[in-house]
């Protein structure tokens, strides 16, 4: 391995931050940035009249609105290394990009609402995780506010999410008598005071949870009660197990508050010491180390408009070994030719800059003419196909129509580009007229807002009966004939000009393959015949 490579590789650490709306994902993301001395002052979701918003939301609907819609990827320098950091969002109608962003990250944090505990999205998204045995560390987020008790949020953790905890960290208080947090490996205490934009915070040096100076700091009855709770974990607490961690089977459990900059750096400083490096990458041929020394990659994502200045495309990729230079020639293995990387960026949210050169776990941003599809693999040697990479058939579907007809060009050009980003499907049925398909349903006001405020189009939305859609193949024409003739007003094509059946009911479904024998139904349009 050249040595550059192998010193650019323990450097780097590249991670997504998962929850449930609302827990304080994207606060976060803006305190690790600020320990990073990646921005000065932290935004938060929520101050719109300030005018400062999340660095990481950077879409107009993500600032008004106060959600995220869409993963972002932050790199920052911190202690001498690289980290990549991929914020994504909560919502269950926002997953199919968290989903993606999971097959490009080596380990992620978990974020949980100290008073509402586990949360239906944290499980999903925890399952995720566990189907590739990703390394999760956990941050247990609000102690400055009224929580449950630390070993109640422990013990649901371990019972609902079957993944076993060791708190590396443990609250002292909570609520108005938060005092501070413990790390039980170093033995020191953080003293809590409230501040935003605080990045030096009070420390003591104890000889350990029974120090008579914690009585000093403990407020009201906390010293006592935080004795007790340590005589608990010494006796019936798991010890933290770095391989178990690395295996994806124990989640080292930190405590805090986001929104104070309170526990992140603990945090932080534990993740560069425990979290992995890049990770060998799984291809249909074989994996792919990240040492070997030819570049390697796939792409993960795909955004329009990131500049709605410039209408620009930008693909997000992976690189999974060897390193990057601005101009070199890549095999783009989907294509069968080479093509030359000349415009490459790195990423602060929506900040950008020229890249010259990157390194194995580095995420960097291709500008996109149309060449490139969400799964595209690169390769500077053999052909590698990368995999993992989930496709999702839509659930939801509504009729998009005009309100002025004289812009059907922008509506097409805008449908086609959101399309290509992943999360919306546009079909064009057989009798007429646009349909799109999304998982979750607020995804169709996003695509509203986007199409008006990018595009310059107002689209009507009209519901529509459909209930799941499947693509079809036939190898006998006169069947795919005779069927396209009973479902006329059911069967479309999709962006890649492929057919795709437009189910009013699991019924409909079964009815078809039964009437038509010969015919064949695929949730995921990669697995049609060639």
């Amino acid at each position: 391995m050249p040595p550059e490579i192998e010193q650019r590789i323990a450097r780097q650490r590249t991670f997504a931050i998962i929850s449930h709306p609302d827990a304080g994902k994207t606060t976060i993301t803006e305190k690790l940035l600020l320990f990073g001395g990646a921005i000065q002052m932290a935004g938060t979701v929520k101050s719109r009249k300030s005018g400062r918003y999340a660095t990481s939301d950077w879409m107009e609907i993500e600032k008004q609105r106060g959600i995220s819609v869409t993963s972002s990827v932050m790199t920052f320098l911190y202690k001498g290394f690289n980290i990549t950091l991929l914020d994504t969002p909560g919502h269950q109608d926002f997953s199919e990009d968290t989903y993606r962003v999971l097959t490009a990250v080596d380990s992620a944090l978990m974020l949980i609402d100290g008073a509402k505990g586990v949360e239906a999205q944290t499980k999903k998204l925890l399952e995720v995780c566990r189907m590739r045995n990703t390394p999760v560390m956990t941050f247990i987020n609000k102690f400055d506010r009224q929580c449950r008790s630390p070993f109640e949020l422990l013990d649901e953790i371990e019972e609902v999410l079957g993944i076993q905890t060791s708190p590396i960290t443990w609250p002292v208080g909570m609520g108005s008598e938060f005092a501070g947090v413990y790390h039980r490996q170093t033995k020191k205490l953080r003293i809590f005071k409230e501040g935003a934009d605080r990045k030096e915070f009070d420390e003591v040096q104890l000889t350990g949870w029974d120090d008579l100076l914690l009585d000093k700091y403990a407020i009201g009855t906390w010293g006592a009660q935080f004795r007790e709770e340590m005589e608990l974990l010494e006796g019936a607490g798991s010890a933290f197990d770095p391989e178990s961690y690395l295996g994806g089977l124990q989640t080292p459990v930190f405590f805090g508050s986001a929104m104070n900059s309170f526990g992140v750096q603990e945090f932080l400083d534990d993740f560069l010491r425990y979290a992995p490096g890049p990770l060998p990458r799984p291809a249909l041929e074989r994996f792919v180390a990240p040492e070997e020394p030819k570049l390697t990659g796939f792409i993960f994502k795909i955004q329009a408009n990131m500049d709605p200045a410039h209408r620009d495309r930008v693909a997000f990729l992976r690189v999974c070994s060897g390193k990057f230079e601005k101009g070199m020639k890549v095999n783009h293995v989907r294509l069968e030719r080479q093509i030359k990387l000349s415009k490459v960026m790195g990423f602060l949210a929506q900040d950008r800059e020229q890249l010259d050169e990157a390194w194995p776990g580095e995420i960097i941003g291709l500008y996109d003419t149309g060449l490139f599809k969400i799964g595209d693999s690169f390769s500077e040697g053999e052909p590698l196909n990368f995999t993992g990479i989930p496709h999702f058939s839509p659930e939801h579907f509504m009729r998009v129509r005009l309100a002025n007809p004289l812009k059907t060009k922008q509506l097409e050009k805008g449908l086609q580009q959101l399309t290509e980003e992943g999360a919306t499907q546009v079909f064009k049925l057989q009798s007429g007229g646009l349909v799109l398909g999304v998982v979750g349903v607020l995804q169709f006001e996003v695509i509203k807002f986007r199409l008006l405020g990018e595009y310059g189009v107002e689209g009507v939305f009209e519901p529509v009966g459909y209930q799941l859609a499947r693509w079809y193949h036939a190898t006998d024409l006169k069947v795919k004939k005779d069927f396209e003739s009973r479902y006329v007003g059911q069967v479309a094509i999709d962006v890649d000009q492929k057919p795709i059946f437009l189910c009013n009911s699991p019924w409909d479904l079964d009815y078809a393959k039964e009437k038509f024998k010969g015919m064949q139904f695929f949730a995921n349009s990669d697995h049609i015949p060639a």
